[in-house]
Order: structure tokens, then C-alpha cells, then sequence
């Protein structure tokens, strides 16, 4: 699948290589340069400038060499502690980009932090996760600086091929307490081989990575997506759940009856048709996209997300994608201009965009915003794993708390 970024030229030009003065326009520092420099890690630490990190968050692409990265940002930033993931593109400084190696950096004086590596999405372990989490939040809450900050969330990385980020995130609903949660599933480019999480020293697959946040800053976890359910419907009448694997559509072979009710080919169905035709499930009142991510070579539909027989699928129809953007990032600006958004993109978002030649205008709208992440195979929020939207959180500087 070419996902259709532009030229190399063009992808420089958006991802806003960086050499030069340290950032010192707000609290989170930011940066992100090409993956092919010569000391990426270098350049970032000038970037990023010379303060004391609680965290150090690093969005990489797949063809970087993850751990000599790793091991170069753990001595360029140590004590700092430093975690991240591989990508389906990056969002920089100036929106969508591909190639390229972006760096959060988390400043002492405003961010405590602490992380959970869970090592084997197989087989989680919950009795001693939950109790982790709620340690980490009761220490940090016990730090004589951070005591009165009242600033809380957790931010998930998690290997975007495990199919197991369901799992997880019903787990960690246990420990979560009060504290909001959101995410994204690392990505491996447009080639769906191998996702990688960095944490704790090392790269792992088949993981994931919970950073547990304490801030002076205001904050505002969120997720947004531009799509409007029909009332075209579909039941799913044969599943392989553990492989996110739908046989049959109202008793009917599940790619063929999909592309039915589209009107469309069967065999033109593509990942941009699935991008602009996502199909929904209604969950506590709520609309969430059940994205599909291929069709098997036996007409099955392959799922990014949680699927299952008896579930009532409806079809959705997206709104201007550029129009609602604009009018969510705003809404996140309405009492207090966030210092910092960083976001969770899924890549069909990002498909779409390209397909309708939106690209450029929503790099503009996430630049402007100063929102700066990563494109994902799917986002968390909460105990939810889903797909097709932009979770997030927007951080304010501590006198402009969000309503």
C-alpha cells in the first residue's frame, strides 16, 4: 500500500528539519529532524535546549535504527528518562510528516513522570501493574514541588500489530482512578511487519509502555473524529475475534456484502475506500469506529480493532474533515490557548486527507495549534481501544487553565 506522502522534497519541507536555536516558545519543548542525519540525537538535544527533562518522548520512524537511537537519547538526556515508538508518520511542528524523528521533551519544572513497561501483551499481568500504577501516582503525588499541582493523565504506547490493545486498556481501567488516559498503537509505516516500543532501556515488540504524568499545567484529555453514523446497517454473522477477522455480513461473505451496501466492486475495494466507509458500533450511548484495515485474500475483512459476532455495524459518512478540524482545535482554545497538544492520528485520518488532497490544510490547522505526535494503527482513550479518530491531550500553561 503506498500511502502517498509526497516527494522527499516535499516531506523535508513539512516535517521542518531542525538545526539551529533551542526551542523556548513554550513550556513542552519540541522538536524533529530527518531519521537520515548524521547524529539525529544530537540535533534534537540542541533543539530541545539544556533543561532537565522529566520525560524525554521520541516518535520515530520505522526505518530508524531504534536502538542505537535509543541508547545515544538515554546518554544525550540522562538522567532523563527516555520512551517512544515507531510510527505510521509523525506530526511535527508543521503538521504531517514522514521520515523524520520527533522529540517531546517534558521539563522538570512543570512535569513529574513516571513509566510502566508491560513486556508481554500475551499475558499481562495485572496484580502487579495495577498496584505500579497506583504507587507511581502516590509518589509523584508526594513530591514537595509536585504535591499542589493538580495537573493528571497517562499517555499509552502500545505495539499496533499485537492486537492486543483491548486487553490492556480494560485492565488498566482498574488502576487508572481518576486520572484520564489516551494513546496510540505504534506503527510500522505502510508496511504492517513489526512495531516497536522503547522503554526502559531497550526495544521491545509485543509491549507496551504507560507514562504516568503529574503537571502544574492545565490539562484536557480529548478525542475527536469527523464522522456521522448512516442508517445503513450491517450484522456480523461470523468472526474470528483473537483475529479480528470478519467472515460473513448479514449471512453473506463479509468483503462482498460490505462492498454491496457501498455500491461499489467488490474488488476495488481499497484502504482509501475503507477510509472514507468506516463502519461504527454504538457502545454506552457512543459512536466508535470499528476500522478495517484490509480484505483477506479469501474475501474476509481484517479489522484494526475489537470484532465480534452479533455486533451491529452501521456505516459512516465523514463530515469535511478540514472544516471539523478546525472547529475541534478551536474549541480546545476557546477559554485558554493550549501551550502544547500532543496527539494520537490514526493513518486513515491521514489517508483520507491525502485521498481528498486535504493534507496541506490540516498540516496548516495542526501547526497553528502547535499539535505535534504521531500517526497511529489505532488510539486508546480510557478503557477504549478505537480507530479513526485524534486522541489527545491539550496542556495550558498553568495561569491559563482550560474549562
Amino acid at each position: 500500500m503506498d500511502l502517498g506522502f509526497g516527494s522527499a522534497s516535499q516531506r523535508a519541507a513539512a516535517g521542518g528539519e531542525t538545526k539551529g536555536s533551542p526551542d523556548e516558545t513554550g513550556i513542552v519543548r519540541r522538536a524533529a529532524v530527518a531519521c537520515d542525519v548524521v547524529d539525529p540525537v544530537a540535533d534534537l538535544k540542541h533543539a530541545l535546549g539544556d533543561v532537565p527533562f522529566a520525560a524525554v518522548i521520541l516518535f520515530i520512524c520505522p526505518k530508524s535504527a531504534a536502538e542505537h537511537l535509543l541508547q545515544s537519547a538515554m546518554e544525550a538526556f540522562a538522567p532523563s528518562e527516555v520512551l517512544g515508538c515507531t510510527t505510521a508518520g509523525e506530526i511535527t511542528g508543521n503538521g504531517y510528516a514522514e521520515g523524520h524523528i520527533v522529540a517531546v521533551g517534558l521539563p522538570q519544572s512543570h512535569f513529574r513522570a513516571r513509566s510502566v513497561l508491560v513486556e508481554d501483551l500475551e499475558n499481562i499481568d495485572a496484580a502487579s501493574l495495577i498496584p505500579t500504577m497506583i504507587r507511581n501516582r502516590n509518589d509523584m503525588g508526594a513530591d514537595p514541588v509536585a504535591r499542589d499541582w493538580s495537573g493528571e493523565f497517562t499517555f499509552l504506547m502500545i505495539d499496533g500489530l499485537s492486537t492486543r490493545e483491548d486487553a490492556l486498556t480494560a485492565e488498566l481501567a482498574v488502576g487508572l482512578g481518576p486520572v484520564p488516559l489516551f494513546g496510540g498503537s505504534a506503527g510500522d509505516g505502510d508496511n504492517f511487519r513489526q512495531t516497536r516500543i522503547l522503554a526502559k532501556g531497550a526495544v521491545h515488540t509485543n509491549a507496551a509502555v504507560l507514562l504516568q504524568v503529574r503537571t502544574s499545567c492545565g490539562v484536557k484529555v480529548f478525542k475527536t473524529d469527523h464522522l456521522v453514523p448512516t442508517d445503513r446497517r450491517m450484522v456480523v454473522t461470523g468472526a474470528n475475534p483473537a483475529r479480528r477477522t470478519v467472515h460473513e455480513l448479514n449471512a453473506e461473505p463479509a468483503a462482498r456484502e460490505y462492498a454491496r451496501i457501498l455500491g461499489k466492486d467488490p474488488e476495488q475495494l481499497t484502504t482509501f475506500t475503507f477510509a472514507a466507509h468506516p463502519v461504527v458500533v454504538k457502545v454506552g450511548g457512543q459512536h466508535h469506529v470499528r476500522a478495517i484495515q484490509r480484505v483477506a485474500e479469501n474475501g474476509d475483512l481484517v479489522f484494526f480493532s475489537a470484532i465480534d459476532e452479533g455486533l451491529v455495524l452501521t456505516l459512516a459518512e465523514p463530515m469535511n474533515m478540514v472544516e471539523h478540524l478546525d472547529t475541534e482545535l478551536k474549541g480546545l482554545s476557546k477559554h485558554a490557548k493550549p501551550d502544547t497538544i500532543l496527539a494520537c492520528d490514526c493513518i486513515l485520518r491521514r489517508l483520507e486527507a491525502e485521498e481528498k488532497q486535504m493534507t496541506g490544510a490540516i498540516s496548516r490547522l495542526l501547526a497553528q495549534h502547535r499539535v505535534v505526535g504521531f500517526s497511529t494503527y489505532g488510539e486508546q482513550l480510557n478503557s477504549m481501544h478505537v480507530n479513526q479518530t485524534l486522541t489527545g491531550v491539550a496542556l495550558y500553561p498553568p495561569e491559563e487553565e482550560p474549562h
